[in-house]
């Protein structure tokens, strides 16, 4: 058993890791995730390339903003859809978030949007049909996985390839983050998300944050359930959501005091600032932007 003060370095390897002069480079594979997500993750990409690590990006070819130039190595993989159906399901999904403006986790579990995140959960059988690119994957050799956890799929190549894995997200709508990082819920004081109570909570407060952490357990069932199935083929074993989120050796958190009310954390969560933002331009909102701004309400609400 490894000693219980390890995991008090982790967040100190990852400051080396982006220190120039102190951590020898090392070679990283990126799974990203379309969208918001993907906007203040290819910063941190970038700044790792400048300090000398090789980076390889491996995304479907069917994107938002993925399929632009970078300057690292991409390897790409054909999903089942096209842009025009995932199109089609975004405007579906959006629609109905627009109209529902104080939607209900009740409301959820009786009528779960899983369309849109079907589509973006499926992609990832089609990265391990591609055996050419499974097979590039296994032999490179990487160091570790840099990974977006909204999109399960990078998860599952950690855990399909043995390697440690960090993590880049503003937070998690399910219960995911504690439990995979064994991290107290604190329901008693520390307020669900979409809950709309405060940390001063009565006693029938408690009692219904509570209820809404009953509720995260049933909507996030059938949230992943396309992932979970992936990944149990791939893996060729049942996977769980724990199986899977307690593999992360390092989360970093966009996110502080400001944003969220104060809760327990681990040696291994590692908070960083920031948000799914766009470099502004200067120039007048296009379609793509509105739509862009459409994904940040949605991801904000729903994640």
């Amino acid at each position: 058993m490894a000693p219980a003060i390890l995991p008090g370095f982790l967040p100190l390897c990852v400051c080396l890791l982006l220190t120039r002069g102190f951590a020898q480079a090392g070679k990283l594979l990126v799974v990203p995730m379309d969208g918001s997500h993907w906007f203040t993750m290819h910063l941190v990409v970038e700044k790792l390339i400048e300090r000398g690590h090789e980076v390889v990006a491996v995304m479907p070819d069917v994107s938002w903003y993925l399929g632009k130039s970078f300057n690292f190595t991409v390897k790409t993989y054909s999903p089942s859809y096209t842009l025009d159906d995932f199109n089609h399901q975004f405007k579906i999904f959006s629609d109905s978030a627009w109209k529902a403006e104080q939607r209900s986790l009740f409301s959820m579990i009786v009528h779960p949007p899983h369309s849109l995140f079907e589509y973006e959960f499926s992609h990832c059988r089609s990265l391990f049909n591609n055996k050419e690119l499974v097979k590039y994957l296994k032999k490179s050799s990487f160091d570790a996985v840099f990974l977006d956890p909204f999109d399960l799929c990078g998860l599952i190549i950690a855990k399909y390839l043995s390697l440690p894995s960090v993590v880049f997200s503003r937070g998690l709508f399910c219960q995911h983050l504690e439990e995979g990082s064994q991290c107290p819920f604190a329901a008693s004081y520390v307020p669900r998300m979409l809950s709309g109570l405060s940390d001063s909570m009565t006693f029938r407060e408690r009692v219904w944050n509570y209820i809404a952490l009953l509720q995260e357990h049933l909507l996030c069932r059938h949230f992943i359930k396309t992932a979970l199935e992936t990944a149990s083929e791939v893996l060729q074993t049942t996977v769980t959501a724990y199986d899977l989120f307690s593999h992360i050796s390092i989360w970093l958190l966009r996110t502080d005091f400001v944003l969220d009310y104060p809760k327990p954390v681990m040696p291994n969560m590692v908070f960083i600032g920031g948000i799914n933002c766009h470099p502004g331009t200067g120039k007048p909102l296009s379609q793509v932007s509105h739509l862009s701004f459409s994904m940040f309400r949605i991801i904000w609400l729903w994640t």
